[in-house]
C-alpha cells in the first residue's frame, strides 16, 4: 500500500452527534503518555538483555495477567465552567467491530489531536469547556465528523467512533515534521510517512525493502544489516543524513555512522517519516540530505502479544515478538528481534539481537512521561566486492573472509510531557552508548587495518510550543534547544595480510597507528513561528543557531608525514546560523501547492576530523553548508487518486568528499568546493473498487560537481558525481486474495538508473530492474502466512558499483532470487 506518498483528503464525511457520557470514571490510558525509567548503559554486550529483564522485573503486577482496571477517579464533579476536562475514546469498524489502531483525531479549528492505539483508544486532554467537532481518519475507511459537548461538571467524556469500511478512500497522512502532528496538506516541505500497517504488511528483512518505496529515496543494502542511502544525494557513506528515533538522533552529530538503522528494529517500528532534502530549523548538523525519523509502538490498552517466525532460502532466520498492555496508569509494551544466518555469500554469517522496551505513564492534567530503552547488538562478516567476472559468474565469492564487525548500541530517552489548551512543553532527557569493532573490507586491498570505535552521550531536548492567537489568523510559536556531549574514542591497528590472487587469507596485528579521544559538544537554541494569515495558506519561518565543537587529545605523538598521519591536540569549534522559511496554499480542498527555503549545514565527523590519513591537513576541513529551494504540488482527483510532484534545487558548498590519489590509491578527505543537486520527485496512489490498489514513484535528478580540483592538475567541475542514478522509480499493484478478505497479493517493480562509477566520467553501471512478489492469507483466528519472493526474476546486479584506478571496476553483488515463507500469530483481549 503507497501510503508514503501521495495522499487524498477526506471528503464527504459522515456526522454524528456524541453527547457526554453518563457513566463517570470509565477510563482509556491515552496514547503518547510516558513513564521514566532511571538507567545507565553498561560495557558488556548484553547490557540491553539485562536492563529488560530487569525493567520487566521492577513493574508492579503483571500487565499481561490480566485486563486492565479502571483508573480510579474522584467523583467530585468540575464545577468551575472554565475548567478544562479530558475526552476519552474508542476507533472501531462499523463493519466487525474490530478496534482500529493509527486512526487521527483532530479537533477542528486548532492542532489539537491524537492517534489512536493499538486498542483503538485514545485520548484528548485539557480540553476547556465548550463545543467541539471532531474529525476522525484511516486509511482504509470513510472519515468521520463527530460533534462533542464538554460541559461544566463533566470532567469526563467518553465517546464510541465506527467508521465505514472504503477502500477508495486514502485520507490525508500527517507528520511530526514541526514537532507536533500535522496534516501534510499544512507542511510546507516533502514528506512522506510509512505506517504500522505497512512495515509489518512488508515485512522487512532489510530498511531498503521499505524507504526504497518513498519518492527520492534509495537504500542500497552493503551488507546483511549495512546500507547505504540518496535522498537529494549520490548515493553515499557521508555525514549528510539524520537518523532519529522518536525524534531523538540515534547519534551524536559527532560519530556519524551511515549505517545507523542497523542501530534501530526497524520492522517492529510504529512509523517511519522521511523528510527529504535540509531538516527544518527543528533539526540541526547532519540534516542536509534528508531526516530518517523511525517511530517506537506505543503501548496498548488491552493486552496483546504478537510473534512472527520466518526464514528464508538462502539461510535467514528470524523470529520477531511483541508483548504490551495497560495496568492503571502505567503501560508497557517489549518487542524482540532475534535474526540470524549464514546468508548467500562465501563467509558471510551474522546474527543480530534487538530489544525494545517502552513504558507509557499518564500523570493526568494533560501529563505524561513515555520512556523508552532500545538495545540492538549486530555481528556479521562484511563480504568483499568483487569483478565484473565474478558478479554475472560467480557473485557468491568473497575475496575477504577475514573481515568482521561488532556492533553494540544503547539508548534510553525519557520525554515528559505537559499540555494544556494553548500550550505543549516537552522536556526530552537522553543517554546513549555505541560502540564498533570492525575490520573493514573496502581498506584491505589499500590501507588495511582493524579498529574500535565508541562514544557515549548525555543529552537535553526542551522544547515549548504555544498559541499565539489570532495574528492575522491563528498562530503558534515553537521555541527550543538541543544540547549533547559526547566523549568518543579511536583505537586503530595497521594489520599485515596474507594475499592468495584477489583472496586474503589472513592477518597479524601491527603497531598502533591512532589512539585518541574526542569529545562532542553541542549547543542548538532554536525558534519556529507557524502562521495562518488567510484561511487557505500555512506559513512557517524558523531560525536555529548551531554552535558544535571537538575537543581532541591523542595517546600517541603527532605525526606529519606517511599514510597514517596524527594531528596535534586541538580545540575546533563551529558555528551557524541557518533560516527556513515556507508555506502551504490551498488552492482548492483537494489541491495544495508548496514551497520552502532551507539553510543548513554539517560539521565534519570525528573520522574526517582526527583520522587524518595522507591528508595534509584535516583538522582545517570547512563545515559542508547548504542551501535549498523546493516546491511542489499535491492533491486528489474524485477521491480514489492521489498524486505529489516536488522539484528541488540542493546547493552544496565546502561538500567534504574522497579522493583516491592516483600515485598510491591512498584516500584523502577534502573540501571539494560545490555541488549541485536538483531533480523532481513523483508519486502517485490509486485506488479501484474491490479493494485494489496501485502505486508509482518517479525521481529524475542531476547530481554534479560544480567546482572541484582535487590537485592542480584535475578539474572534476562540471562533471556528474560518482554513484549518482539519474532516475529511480517503483510501481505497485495490490489485490485481495479471492475469498480471503483480509488476504492480499502484492506485485512490485524496482528500477535503479544508470550512474557513473568515477568522477572522471569514465566508466558506467548500466542500472538494474528488480520484481518481487508479496502475499498474506489469513490461517485462524489471529494467524496468517506470510510469503514474499525478492528478486523474482534472479537478476544478477550490483547494489553498489565503484571504479577504482588500480583495481577496475569493484561491485557489490546483489542477492540472488530468496524465497520468505512465515506464520505471524496475534492474540488481544
Amino acid at each position: 500500500m503507497f501510503i508514503n506518498g501521495p495522499f487524498i483528503s477526506p471528503s464527504g464525511p459522515s456526522r454524528v452527534r456524541t453527547s457526554r457520557s453518563a457513566e463517570e470514571g470509565t477510563s482509556a490510558r491515552p496514547s503518547g503518555r510516558m513513564v521514566p525509567i532511571a538507567c545507565r548503559p553498561s560495557p558488556p554486550a548484553r547490557a540491553g538483555v539485562v536492563l529488560c529483564a530487569v525493567l520487566l522485573a521492577a513493574l508492579p503486577g503483571t500487565l499481561l495477567g490480566e485486563a486492565p482496571r479502571t483508573v480510579e477517579r474522584s467523583v467530585e464533579a468540575v464545577t468551575d465552567h472554565t475548567a478544562a476536562s479530558e475526552l476519552q475514546g474508542v476507533v472501531r469498524s462499523a463493519d466487525d467491530g474490530v478496534p482500529l489502531s493509527a486512526a487521527l483525531i483532530r479537533v477542528e479549528g486548532s492542532d489539537r489531536h491524537a492517534l489512536s492505539d493499538a486498542s483503538g483508544r485514545f485520548q484528548l486532554s485539557a480540553l476547556p469547556v465548550g463545543e467541539y467537532i471532531l474529525q476522525v481518519e484511516r486509511i482504509g475507511y470513510r472519515p468521520a465528523s463527530l460533534e462533542v459537548s464538554v460541559g461544566p461538571g463533566e470532567p469526563l467524556t467518553t465517546v464510541e467512533v465506527r467508521l465505514e469500511p472504503d477502500p477508495l478512500v486514502l485520507p490525508g497522512l500527517v507528520v511530526s515534521i514541526t514537532g507536533e502532528l500535522r496534516s501534510r496538506w499544512e507542511t510546507a516541505s516533502s514528506v512522506s510517512r510509512l505506517g504500522g500497517e505497512e512495515i509489518r504488511s512488508v515485512n522487512p528483512s532489510h530498511p531498503a525493502e521499505l524507504l526504497n518505496r518513498v519518492p527520492g529515496v534509495w537504500v542500497s543494502p552493503t551488507s546483511t544489516e549495512g546500507h547505504m542511502t540518496a535522498i537529494r544525494q549520490p548515493i553515499t557513506t557521508k555525514p549528510v543524513y539524520l537518523f532519529l528515533e522518536d525524534g531523538v538522533p540515534t547519534r551524536s552529530p559527532g560519530f556519524f555512522n551511515h549505517n545507523a538503522l542497523y542501530e534501530v528494529n526497524v520492522p517492529q517500528a510504529d512509523r517511519i517519516e522521511v523528510i527529504r532534502g535540509p531538516g527544518t530549523s527543528l533539526y540541526g548538523s547532519d540534516a542536509i540530505g534528508g531526516v530518517i525519523d523511525v517511530g517506537t509502538r506505543p503501548t496498548s490498552t488491552d493486552p496483546e502479544i504478537e510473534a512472527t517466525v520466518e526464514g528464508n532460502s538462502l539461510g535467514f532466520r528470524r523470529v520477531l515478538a511483541s508483548a504490551s498492555g495497560t495496568r492503571g496508569s502505567d503501560g508497557l509494551r517489549f518487542d524482540l528481534n532475534l535474526t540470524e544466518g549464514d546468508d548467500w555469500r562465501d563467509a558471510s554469517g551474522y546474527d543480530r539481537q534487538s530489544a525494545t522496551l517502552r513504558w507509557d505513564r499518564a500523570l493526568g492534567s494533560g501529563m505524561g512521561l513515555r520512556t523508552t530503552a532500545t538495545w540492538s547488538s549486530v555481528n556479521q562478516q562484511d563480504p568483499s566486492v568483487i569483478s565484473r567476472d565474478d558478479l554475472t559468474g560467480n557473485p557468491s565469492v568473497n575475496y575477504h573472509p577475514i573481515t568482521f564487525r561488532s556492533v553494540d548500541a544503547l539508548r534510553v530517552a525519557s520525554r515528559f510531557e505537559r499540555r494544556t489548551a494553548a500550550s505543549a512543553l516537552e522536556v526530552t532527557p537522553f543517554i546513549r552508548w555505541n560502540t564498533l569493532d570492525l575490520m573493514p573490507s573496502w581498506m584491505l586491498n589499500f590501507d588495511p587495518v582493524i579498529y574500535r570505535t565508541g562514544h557515549s552521550s548525555t543529552g537535553l531536548m526542551v522544547r515549548y510550543h504555544r498559541d499565539l492567537g489570532e495574528l492575522g489568523g491563528p498562530a503558534r510559536i515553537t521555541v527550543g534547544a538541543d544540547m549533547d556531549r559526547s566523549p568518543g574514542s579511536r583505537e586503530e591497528d595497521r594489520i599485515v595480510v596474507t594475499r592468495e590472487g584477489p583472496f586474503i587469507t589472513a592477518w597479524e596485528r601491527g603497531e598502533r597507528i591512532y589512539d585518541y579521544e574526542a569529545v562532542f559538544l553541542g549547543v542548538s537554541p532554536y525558534a519556529q513561528l507557524s502562521l495562518n494569515p488567510v484561511e487557505p495558506l500555512h506559513v512557517t519561518a524558523g531560525l536555529r543557531f548551531d554552535r558544535v565543537g571537538f575537543d581532541y587529545t591523542s595517546s600517541l605523538p603527532a605525526l606529519a608525514e606517511g599514510p597514517h598521519r596524527r594531528p596535534e591536540a586541538t580545540r575546533i569549534r563551529y558555528s551557524n546560523l541557518g533560516p527556513s522559511l515556507g508555506a502551504a496554499l490551498a488552492l482548492r480542498p483537494e489541491v495544495n501547492l508548496f514551497s520552502s527555503f532551507r539553510d543548513s549545514f554539517r560539521s565534519p565527523s570525528e573520522g574526517q576530523l582526527f583520522r587524518q590519513g595522507a591528508a595534509e591537513s584535516t583538522v582545517t576541513l570547512e563545515p559542508v553548508r547548504s542551501r535549498s529551494l523546493e516546491g511542489g504540488i499535491r492533491g486528489e482527483l474524485s477521491g480514489t487518486l492521489g498524486y505529489e510532484l516536488s522539484f528541488f534545487r540542493l546547493d552544496i558548498r565546502d561538500d567534504i568528499l574522497s579522493f583516491i590519489r592516483p600515485e598510491d590509491g591512498l584516500r584523502e578527505s577534502l573540501n571539494a568546493g560545490r555541488t549541485r543537486h536538483r531533480g523532481v520527485e513523483a508519486g502517485i496512489s490509486a485506488a479501484f473498487p474491490g479493494g485494489i490498489r496501485a502505486d508509482a514513484t518517479l525521481t529524475r535528478a542531476s547530481h554534479r560537481y560544480l567546482e572541484w580540483r582535487p590537485r592542480p592538475d584535475q578539474d572534476f567541475g562540471g562533471n556528474l558525481m560518482e554513484q549518482a542514478p539519474r532516475d529511480l522509480a517503483s510501481a505497485r499493484f495490490r489485490t485481495p486474495l479471492p475469498g480471503l478478505p483480509r488476504g492480499h497479493l502484492e506485485l512490485e517493480w524496482v528500477r535503479m538508473g544508470e550512474f557513473w562509477m568515477d568522477p572522471a566520467n569514465e566508466n558506467r553501471y548500466e542500472g538494474h530492474t528488480l520484481w518481487n512478489l508479496r502475499a498474506e492469507a489469513p490461517l485462524a483466528a489471529g494467524m496468517s502466512l506470510q510469503a514474499r519472493v525478492l528478486n523474482l526474476m534472479d537478476e544478477a546486479y550490483a547494489e553498489r558499483a565503484g571504479f577504482n584506478p588500480f583495481r577496475g571496476e569493484e561491485l557489490s553483488p546483489g542477492k540472488p532470487r530468496a524465497v520468505f515463507v512465515g506464520l505471524r500469530y496475534r492474540w488481544a483481549q
